[in-house]
């Protein structure tokens, strides 16, 4: 969708459709809705008299205008309670509203900036909010049918503000919201492909096209590669499938290495994932055609790396995805093998389905050798997550309480919540191995699963501050949500922008 901002008054602009808005509890709109009112001759009024415009948050009302304005169409949407209003309400009203539109046919759309008026919120966040939720709602996933899509879907936006004073935030805000949104929308693209395109290959060769497109440094290792490092770990995963591992490395600011803090982000990269011996069930939360989305976190990863380029964050920001398959063969791991990864540390494998956790264990010892002032990882690691907090928030274990802050607090600010889980000291006895150093999994297999899985990864971390995002429960959505249509969600991309955005030495 093609994005614009422009200095105006709302009931001018030629579009198939122009949006406004109303708070819950308003009888007499003002602002730009007030001033569409007016031009209607007191429609909305009456509208909002009957009961039909309620102004409830994300309730959306279509109002014809028989050559009132330019626009044929007018729709309002509500904002909520004036009380609880903030850029989370602003994400969901704008969302409803992109959907209301693409639901009416209508392809060119201009819309108000929800919040930057009577609403109290900063312009520039606002807008950004705007922009951030109508391009993420009107996404639609990659399609292979050989039936042409009739559906219309809106094709631009136009974001109007009418205030000079406020335009510049305004348009600074529109341009972080289309970056942000662009690169999530790749990330998804990356992620809802089907497994015999996007292989290891196929994801490397995307990341290194998008590298050269925005200026990062791209390397991406190859299977002799990694073993002459040591990577034993990750390539014990990798050895049943007859698609080639890759390990790719972005680097942001890969110039400036040593003189700006260095954040490093690793994404599990499992391209399709079968479990291998210890085969995956069809059952409910395991079905196997999804496994297709076990590449979430390392797509994230190079999500956001775009972002910081095109934003040209000031900081060194490293991207590590090991990419493999988890499949079945007379080369494949078993159940009960040992192996020894990047810094020495073995690891024996109980279930051949715990392998996220495995070819993360050598990239996060590869890690260690940019001295990061923080390391994060996301993954989606497993189903226990997902029985913990359902399809609400994302698991969060962290082994540095100013790095968990920091995390939190852009959580808040995105809306992509996340909820702090426990790293006991205990979890560490029940992946003691009798012949190796740690195992992959605890016996039973399904006993205390997600933090034993964190507590694993925390294992191979190298004496730096580390997070762990376990983000399985929110990386498919179905049914959709507002921001996330059904499909994949690239959940935690504008999370991690956001946290990278705010870093303070």
């Amino acid at each position: 969708m093609h994005v614009t901002t422009l200095q105006a008054d709302i009931t001018t602009v030629p579009a198939d459709l122009i949006i406004v808005n109303l708070f819950e509890g308003v009888t007499q709109p003002g602002g730009a809705t007030g001033a569409v009112d007016k031009a209607l001759g007191g429609r909305l009024t009456a509208l909002i008299a009957l009961g039909d415009c309620s102004g409830r948050l994300g309730a959306t009302t279509l109002v014809h205008t028989f050559g009132a304005l330019p626009a044929p169409r007018v729709l309002v949407v509500g904002l909520g309670n004036r009380q609880r209003f903030d850029l989370q309400a602003v994400r969901v009203a704008a969302a409803k509203a992109i959907a209301a539109a693409r639901q009416a046919g209508a392809r060119r759309v201009a819309t108000i900036v929800h919040g930057a008026g009577i609403g109290g919120l900063d312009p520039q966040a606002a807008a950004q909010a705007v922009v951030e939720a109508s391009l993420l709602e009107n996404y639609t996933m990659p399609r292979a049918s050989s039936r042409p899509v009739s559906e219309p879907q809106p094709t631009e936006l136009t974001v109007v503000e009418f205030g000079a004073g406020r335009l510049p935030a305004v348009t600074a805000g529109v341009r972080l919201g289309q970056i942000i949104a662009e690169s999530v929308i790749l990330a998804r693209d990356l992620i809802a492909t089907p497994a015999n395109i996007a292989t290891p290959t196929y994801l490397a060769e995307s990341a290194h096209q998008m590298a050269a497109a925005v200026g990062l440094r791209c390397t991406v290792l190859e299977r002799d590669d990694v073993a002459a490092l040591g990577m034993g770990i990750f390539l014990a995963v990798a050895k049943g499938s007859d698609e080639p591992p890759k390990f790719v490395i972005l680097e942001h600011n890969a110039h400036r290495a040593e003189e700006l803090p260095t954040i490093v982000l690793a994404g599990k990269g499992i391209t399709f994932d079968t479990g291998g011996y210890s085969l995956k069930v069809n059952a409910a939360g395991e079905t196997m055609w999804r496994m297709k989305y076990d590449m979430t976190g390392a797509a994230d990863v190079f999500a956001v790396l775009r972002a910081a380029a095109l934003l040209d964050l000031p900081l060194h920001v490293v991207g590590l995805a090991p990419l493999c398959e988890n499949m079945i063969s007379g080369r494949a791991q078993r159940p009960g093998d040992v192996y020894r990864g990047l810094t020495g540390k073995t690891v024996e494998i109980i279930s051949t389905d715990a392998e996220g956790r495995l070819i993360l264990a050598d990239a996060l010892a590869y890690a260690g050798r940019y001295r990061p002032q923080a390391v994060i990882d996301l993954a989606t690691l497993t189903g226990a997550i997902g029985v913990a907090l359902g399809p609400k928030a994302a698991g969060l274990f962290c082994n540095d309480d100013r790095l968990r802050e920091r995390l939190l607090a852009a959580a808040a600010v995105t809306g992509e919540r996340l909820w702090p889980m426990p790293m006991y000291d205990d979890y560490a006895e029940d992946i003691r191995s009798d012949v190796a150093d740690v195992k992959n999994a605890t016996l039973p297999v399904k006993s205390a699963g997600v933090s034993t899985s964190a507590k694993f990864l925390e294992h191979f971390t190298e004496g730096y501050p580390w997070a762990h995002i376990d983000l399985a429960n929110m990386a498919w959505a179905d049914p959709g949500r507002p921001l996330y249509p059904k499909g994949a969600t690239a959940f935690g991309v504008r999370l991690l922008v956001q946290f990278l955005r705010d870093w303070q030495p």
